[in-house]
């Protein structure tokens, strides 16, 4: 390869573009620049990150009762991460991502495609950790399986690494997120569980979302919910199974876990049943769900326990994939992840634990692939059309997925309540 082509490579393109008919030494000279230029520019970025340390978050800290030993040790050495995804950069405005960064929100099929390791790694754990598992779930009322299927999708049951600094995620995102107020919380929550003495900067490891150890609790999370099970004095969610199966136990049951009930049924939904009619602010009595002609797939009648109970309607792809009939605790699983993949995943992994791999009997259908900037300019298109689609962010939730459907029977076109290319082009 040509020197020159060497240079032109290593710029950016809207640089390449103005090199082009240059000659050589001016190309060089510029591109030099450019390579210095970058350095600088992060230098003036750790510059701001120092001064916003000291003038704007070390106030509220001090308030809050974090010492400045405390504060200096969490934040030696750190400079944001500009790898981070979803940062503001200073002077610039946010903007929808177009690519998703979490798999939760991608195509429903794929997320699925871990769930025997989980369920296997499972299996072998519930043997192991019996007697605690045993006396976690008389304490709580939440199933075994459960605690289990959370703990090997979240960190492989402990074995996954988790490599970041803490403080260097949740201070980046604090200091230059699309969601500073959110990560502000959280770091002053990580500085408190450092004073308290429950554990120490070194071991404050995370995700690059912030989240920490086996359970990956957000921070303030762990100070609400995270609890001592197996004696030692202090919660210690890195490296005690008893702490960590009982803390997210105690997470569910804080949020709502109903003991005794299912998380809820796979089912078949006929097309005379709206796909709108989705979501936890539409439910009805399973008798009522099961009187339109919703049935349990395989045949089974619902529980006699569950007909007088509210259910609600989960179809994660639309009419492209599986649909369920969910309960309440469905709801309680996704306020550990607000994703309906998630809870889905937990919901039917807990499932196959306790009675054997088998998978759903709907099977996932094609999608088209779009970016998540295509589906918030959609999801914009139908708020202007008057619908509440939750936020525009790019993210097909519930409300995204109903409002497609509705938008699509009143324009009249089969009503798949799911995103699409025809529906992104519509909607411009």
């Amino acid at each position: 390869m040509k020197p020159e082509t060497v240079v032109l490579s290593s710029a950016s393109s809207g640089l390449a573009r103005m090199l082009l008919g240059l000659p050589l030494i001016l190309c060089l000279v510029l591109a030099a620049f450019q390579l210095v230029a970058r350095p600088a520019a992060a230098a003036e970025i750790d510059d701001q990150f120092r001064a916003w340390l000291q003038n704007d978050l070390w106030p509220e800290a001090k308030q809050r009762g974090i010492s400045q030993k405390t504060f200096d040790a969490a934040f030696a050495g750190i400079k944001p991460n500009l790898k981070l995804p979803d940062l503001v950069m200073p002077g610039t405005k946010p903007t929808t991502p177009q690519k998703q960064h979490q798999a939760e929100f991608g195509s429903p099929g794929n997320y699925f495609a871990p769930l025997a390791t989980v369920t296997a790694g499972a299996r072998a754990r519930a043997t192991q950790n019996a007697k605690t598992l045993s006396a976690i779930e008389k304490r709580f009322g939440v199933p075994s399986p459960v605690l289990l299927a959370i703990w090997g999708r979240e960190s492989g049951f402990g074995t996954v690494k988790i490599p970041y600094n803490a403080f260097e995620v949740l201070g980046t995102k604090a200091f230059m997120s699309t969601r500073k107020e959110m990560f502000r919380t959280e770091v002053l929550a990580a500085l408190e569980i450092v004073e308290r003495g429950q554990a120490d900067v070194k071991s404050m490891k995370s995700s690059w979302a912030g989240a920490l150890g086996q359970p990956q609790f957000m921070p303030s999370k762990y100070l609400q919910h995270a609890i001592d099970f197996d004696g030692n004095g202090h919660p210690d969610i890195w490296n005690s199974t008893p702490d960590t199966l009982a803390s997210i136990a105690n997470y569910l049951v804080h949020y709502g876990w109903v003991k005794g009930r299912d998380w809820g049924f796979e089912v078949t939904v006929p097309a005379s049943v709206s796909c709108a009619l989705e979501g936890p602010d539409k439910g009805k009595k399973i008798a009522d769900w099961a009187a339109m002609g919703i049935k349990r797939v395989g045949g089974k009648p619902f529980p006699a326990s569950e007909m007088r109970e509210q259910g609600f309607l989960l179809m994660p792809a639309g009419r492209n994939g599986p649909a369920f009939i969910v309960t309440p605790n469905f709801y309680v699983l996704k306020e550990y992840n607000q994703s309906d993949l998630y809870a889905l995943f937990i919901a039917h992994g807990a499932d196959r634990i306790a009675n054997g791999d088998k998978p759903f009997v709907g099977e996932w259908g094609k999608v088209d692939e779009l970016y998540r900037s295509d589906i918030a300019a959609m999801q914009r298109g139908l708020e202007k059309a008057g619908y509440d689609v939750g936020s525009a962010d790019g993210l097909p939730g519930f409300k995204t997925r109903r409002s497609i459907g509705d938008w699509q029977a009143r324009n009249g076109r089969a009503a798949t309540c799911f995103p699409d290319k025809g529906l992104v082009e519509a909607m411009k």
